[in-house]
């Protein structure tokens, strides 16, 4: 994380409204609302607040879950925190460069992918760089 992080109004003054909530107070959108929910062009999906590359599209897999998906962030984007809300223990994801809320990490559901994991993860958490 930064050595001097942005405060909430200076957040809320680069965030929509929408954004901060999510981004900043860990609200979740709407399953089946989010822009790159049904994406699968080639390129990188960047932090919503700090623009910091959180994963490549090769990563992404339809998981069904009305979210984005992916298996894998690249290296040192995210960190993983114990999330006991709601009454469970999950894993919840974090830019690492800003501490912004992406969403969780599920393990062990069954996908075919290289790590057997589901980093399930807001749409407005993002932004899509396409390749050139």
């Amino acid at each position: 994380m930064s050595s001097k992080p942005k405060t909430d109004d200076e957040w809320r003054a680069v965030l929509s409204p929408q954004q901060f909530a999510v981004l900043r107070q860990k609200a979740t959108e709407e399953p089946g609302t989010g822009a790159y929910t049904n994406t699968f062009d080639q390129g990188t999906y960047n932090c919503g607040a700090c623009s910091t590359p959180l994963y490549k599209s090769s990563t992404k897999f339809d998981a069904g879950c009305g979210w984005p998906a992916f298996f894998e962030a690249l290296p040192g984007a995210v960190r993983r925190i114990t999330d006991k809300s709601h009454g469970m223990e999950r894993t919840e994801i974090v830019c690492d460069a800003c501490g912004s809320h992406l969403g969780h990490v599920f393990r062990g559901e069954g996908f075919a992918t290289p790590t057997d994991e589901r980093h399930c993860v807001n749409s407005i958490s993002l932004k899509f760089n396409e390749d050139k």
